[in-house]
C-alpha cells in the first residue's frame, strides 16, 4: 500500500511527483481539510486519506474533500474535483464533485499554498 503523507507545510512539485510515482504515475489522490488547511496525499483511495486525517489530525468528515492532483499539469489545471467521499447529503453535495463554489475556492487556495512551483 502506498504511504499517506500529511502536508501541513508546503511541498514542492518535485516532492509531489515523487509521491505520485509511488502509485498512479502523474496522479496523486489527496484529501483536503478545509477547516485545518492541511491535506493528506497518497494512498490508493480518497477514503484512506480521509481516515488518516480523522484518526491522526482530528479532522471531521464534513471538512474533508477528495481531489485528484495531476503533478504534470500546470498549477491552474492540476486539480480534479472527483471523489466518492465528496458525496455528502447532509451538506447538500450530491455528486462526486464539490458543488459549493466557496468550498471549491477554499480547496484551491489551500492546495495553492501547500504546493510550491
Amino acid at each position: 500500500m502506498a504511504e499517506i503523507h500529511l502536508i501541513k507545510k508546503p511541498i514542492t512539485i518535485a516532492g509531489l511527483k515523487k509521491i505520485a510515482k509511488e502509485r498512479f504515475g502523474d496522479l496523486v489522490k489527496a484529501v483536503v481539510d478545509v477547516r485545518q488547511k492541511i491535506m493528506a496525499v497518497g494512498g490508493a483511495f480518497h477514503s484512506d486519506g480521509q481516515v488518516f486525517l480523522i484518526e491522526k489530525c482530528n479532522s471531521k468528515g464534513e471538512d474533508t474533500w477528495g481531489v485528484n492532483i495531476y503533478s504534470d499539469k500546470s498549477k491552474g489545471e492540476m486539480l480534479e474535483f472527483d471523489s466518492v467521499i465528496n458525496l455528502k447529503s447532509l451538506q447538500n453535495n450530491l455528486s462526486r464533485g464539490v458543488e459549493n463554489p466557496q468550498i471549491r475556492e477554499k480547496i484551491k487556495e489551500i492546495v495553492a499554498k501547500l504546493i510550491l512551483d
